[in-house]
């Protein structure tokens, strides 16, 4: 009974040290429009599927646009609509890229790791190059990764219009913790 109990623990333990994906399908991804005018253009949405493969450095997630709760219902049915984000015709907006140099960091090891991340982001059927910071922090086997950055709306073919109240470079915050 003890070899059982010894054998098992060790496949188990062989298996966590040795797993290179990462997943999550409850990542968090922020979108931040506020101004000086109107600081509601704020939502969160927090059933995010995010992957990283720890091996190859490659990076992603896709978020439904639906999923994303604004306080105002008036501004998060603007950005479900046809000139905003459309979720009708394009119900998500992903991401796929790279940890550049992934072999300079030791994923197996606790610690916290600044990388950088390049790669696509695509809303609206459009598809721009997004470079970002980002911070892996590894514990017990288990990544928690953070990453801000800015996009162009316009990029997107998202038009904001004059009125001050919305950014036309909202703040991107995506965290997640995978197992």
């Amino acid at each position: 009974m003890k070899k059982t109990v010894l054998v098992l623990s060790l496949i188990a333990f062989t298996s966590v040290l040795f797993a290179q994906t990462k997943k999550t399908t409850s990542a968090t991804v922020a979108f931040d429009a506020t101004t000086a005018l109107d600081a509601l253009p704020k939502a969160e949405n927090k059933t995010v599927i995010a992957e990283i493969d720890t091996k190859t450095g490659q990076v992603g997630f896709e978020a439904a646009v639906k999923n994303f709760a604004f306080t105002n219902p008036t501004i998060q049915s603007h950005f479900n609509e046809e000139r905003w984000l459309n979720s009708d015709k394009y119900p998500a907006f992903t991401f796929m890229g790279k940890i550049t140099d992934v072999t300079k960091y030791n994923f197996s090891k606790n610690g916290v790791y600044n990388v950088t991340v390049t790669g696509q982001m695509t809303i609206k059927d459009k598809t721009n190059n997004v470079t970002a910071p980002a911070t892996i922090e590894v514990k017990n086997g288990a990544l928690t990764a953070t990453a801000s950055f800015t996009i162009v709306l316009a990029d997107y073919g998202v038009q904001v219009g004059n009125s001050g109240k919305i950014a036309g470079e909202p703040k991107i915050t995506v965290s997640a913790e995978l197992k």
